[in-house]
């Protein structure tokens, strides 16, 4: 269950943005301010209203540690505050001028990025407050900005409806069309898919946009294999534009919010809608989720903020239902495990699952532990360390064969295991 405890009705104009940190809630608006408030109680702090912009304030975000706020402006301007004061720390002017439309901070608070409405992105230094990087997107405003929750690229979104995807020197790595009329917001899950070998992580990325859609997607990242985004599924229950989206920080919801005044809860492992709740009165621009406790906050054009509060019962109905997946898949026959890699796109695997009789009881225990055995990429076994430090070398070759390999993913020879397992046991005794 949600319950609605509280409404903030501080602005004089549409609220834009909303975020929080461990123990403030800050809020940015159309009327220029930027608003903090207690925890505790949702009190305003004593220097709060924060105003120095000219124009209206469109994204405001707390550092990691929470000390320091980051808002950015029509008026071509980045601000960034101390939190415990309202002390102004550093203006940063956007190199063009432009009006800046979404501001972030990398999760190890060493940068932050902001992209403007003429598509220009900066990744300033965030201690020394001097520019680092510049680039720009081919088409339209960057509207929408998520890093990863490693740090080691991040993501825009722009009104032409384009994903690009950027590494920590300003490389653009891929750009893609997501949202036919236009992004609005995007967002990474900080719980990551799964860790696999070699560095291997895939994050959850949720992005909206004016097609009234909400979209999963899967992303990973390395050296060795490069960059790779993959669509996943779209989530039903908008009948308008969704303009925010925002992950929970244990990941196991997503919440967003449409120009059809409603706001939507999901479970992130079922893609299931939890809630919807439908308290304001006017488009729903932005929602963001508390780091260490059972709140959401919305904010509208109606001016208002309004926090709302899970219960237990929520958050263990979103947990659990990630155990009963596993349960499932538990029961899964050789054949299901095939026809799931299909459906993930990794036919090639299928004939090396089914050479080592993968079900789906010796899925489930595809670990970081489970693959610390000899594992097999291109018909033959290798142990592991030599594999690893083959492939780091740059080699796409099969050390066997010297023919260009297929694929650098590797896989765990789960009946040598066994065999090696066995010939121990007969003769340790």
């Amino acid at each position: 269950m949600v319950k609605l405890i509280h409404t903030l009705a501080d602005h004089g104009d549409d609220v834009n943005c909303c975020a929080f940190s461990f123990s403030l809630l800050a809020t940015c608006s159309l009327d220029k301010t930027i608003r903090l408030y207690s925890l505790h109680d949702f009190t305003e702090l004593p220097h709060s209203p924060l105003k120095f912009h000219t124009y209206a304030v469109h994204c405001c975000c707390f550092s990691p540690s929470g000390h320091i706020l980051a808002s950015c402006s029509t008026d071509g301007t980045t601000a960034l505050w101390n939190t415990e004061n309202g002390q102004m720390l550093a203006v940063m002017e956007q190199p063009s001028g432009s009006p800046v439309r979404v501001c972030q901070f990398s999760p190890d608070s060493r940068c932050l990025t902001s992209g403007a409405a003429d598509g220009t992105v900066v990744l300033w230094n965030a201690q020394s407050y001097k520019l680092y990087r510049c680039g720009s997107v081919k088409d339209g405003s960057l509207v929408a900005c998520a890093f990863s929750p490693n740090g080691s690229f991040f993501v825009t979104g722009s009104s032409c409806g384009d994903l690009t995807v950027w590494d920590d020197k300003m490389r653009c790595l891929h750009s893609e069309k997501a949202h036919d009329l236009g992004i609005t917001c995007c967002d990474f899950s900080s719980q990551p898919v799964s860790d696999g070998e070699q560095g291997l992580q895939f994050f959850r990325l949720a992005s909206c946009g004016q097609d009234c859609q909400v979209k999963i997607w899967i992303v990973s990242f390395t050296h060795i294999l490069g960059f790779e985004l993959k669509y996943k599924s779209t989530l039903s229950g908008h009948c308008a534009p969704v303009l925010a989206c925002a992950f929970s920080h244990d990941g196991q919801m997503l919440v967003s919010g449409s120009v059809d005044k409603s706001v939507i809860v999901y479970d992130t492992n079922t893609e299931n809608i939890l809630h919807t709740l439908t308290q304001h009165t006017r488009y729903v621009t932005t929602c963001a989720f508390a780091p260490n406790t059972l709140l959401l906050a919305t904010g509208s054009m109606d001016k208002t903020v309004n926090i709302w509060q899970f219960d237990l019962e929520t958050l263990c109905q979103a947990r659990s239902t990630e155990d009963q997946l596993k349960q499932f898949t538990e029961d899964w026959s050789e054949e299901d495990v095939s026809t799931w890699l299909c459906a993930q796109d990794l036919k090639d695997l299928v004939g090396i699952f089914k050479m080592n009789n993968i079900d789906g009881k010796e899925l489930l225990n595809l670990t970081k532990e489970s693959l610390a055995d000899d594992l097999k990429i291109d018909g033959y076994s290798y142990e592991k360390e030599a594999i690893e430090n083959w492939i780091s070398k740059k080699k796409r070759t099969s050390p066997m064969t010297n023919l260009v390999l297929p694929s650098a993913v590797l896989t765990p020879n789960r009946t040598l295991k066994m065999a090696i397992n066995r010939w121990l046991e007969t003769h340790q005794k």
